[in-house]
């Protein structure tokens, strides 16, 4: 083990001696720490994002971090220590990359891709022994709902429940908005509304998924376009010496269109 790693993992286990540790430290659990995770995933992705290698560099020390703190929290139960995590990665990887380590052959990195999945699998399989298995065992709960709607339809599309081309989704996604618009006209309950809502945000995420569309990455790269342009409205009321609450709604699509406009002729 190199000795950064070995001294990052002495610092975890000072941080949670039970006499000389940092209190904030010795009292988090695995659930308490989880929420932090994901935000230093998020936060990594963010620093990729925005092609901050310096800021990446320090994201994924805090990531790697998150590791460290869970293995010395699994060492103290006696469950497994930080060199089990690294030993079981290892064996996974060479495992599920045949081609590489062993014998097999594989042409593409689409042959990759199903090989690597066809491996999982099998896996889940294994895990269930004796039960039932569903081709949606092993989706994450704790996924962001959007990822986990794209994924929970990219498995059930392995099983063939998918349509043959994406407009047949695109169908599925105008129906479901037809659906909304029927509860909304007919003022149904504010649950009923919810849950065709839900249903459209669903088609919506597979149609991402059939159209070859990272549907997370997409919602991403269209929040940043709103803040952009809301942000150009502003600047453009400023300028006028006016503020956002005297306009209609109309003056501010007219603003909303000369920034798009202001775009597009950047473009």
């Amino acid at each position: 083990m190199s000795q950064s790693i070995t001294q990052l993992l002495e610092i975890m286990a000072q941080l949670r001696d039970p006499e000389t540790g940092c209190p904030w430290d010795r009292k988090q659990t695995f659930s308490t720490i989880a929420p932090y995770t994901i935000e230093e995933a998020y936060e990594v992705a963010e620093a990729i994002n925005r092609g901050d290698m310096n800021e990446l560099q320090d994201e994924l020390g805090d990531l790697l971090f998150q590791v460290v703190f869970y293995a010395q929290m699994a060492k103290e139960e006696k469950a497994f220590d930080f060199d089990d995590v690294v030993a079981g990665i290892c064996e996974k990887m060479r495992r599920r990359h045949p081609h590489v380590f062993g014998d097999a052959e594989i042409a593409s990195a689409e042959a990759q891709t199903l090989a690597w999945e066809q491996q999982k699998s099998t896996e889940r399989k294994a895990k269930a022994g004796g039960r039932p298995h569903s081709l949606l065992d092993g989706v994450a709960s704790a996924l962001p709902a959007l990822m986990r709607s794209e994924k929970l339809q990219r498995r059930a599309a392995r099983g063939g429940f998918d349509w043959p081309d994406v407009f047949g989704v695109l169908a599925k996604v105008r129906e479901e908005l037809d659906e909304v618009a029927v509860e909304l006209e007919q003022r149904g309950s504010k649950e009923r509304v919810a849950e065709e809502i839900g249903d459209l945000l669903m088609a919506c995420a597979n149609l991402a998924r059939k159209a070859g569309v990272d549907a997370e990455m997409a919602l991403v790269a269209g929040n940043r376009k709103f803040e952009r342009r809301f942000q150009g409205i502003e600047k453009r009321i400023a300028e006028q010496n006016q503020t956002m609450t005297e306009l209609s709604l109309d003056e501010l699509e007219l603003h909303w269109q000369a920034v798009k406009s202001d775009e597009c002729r950047q473009e």
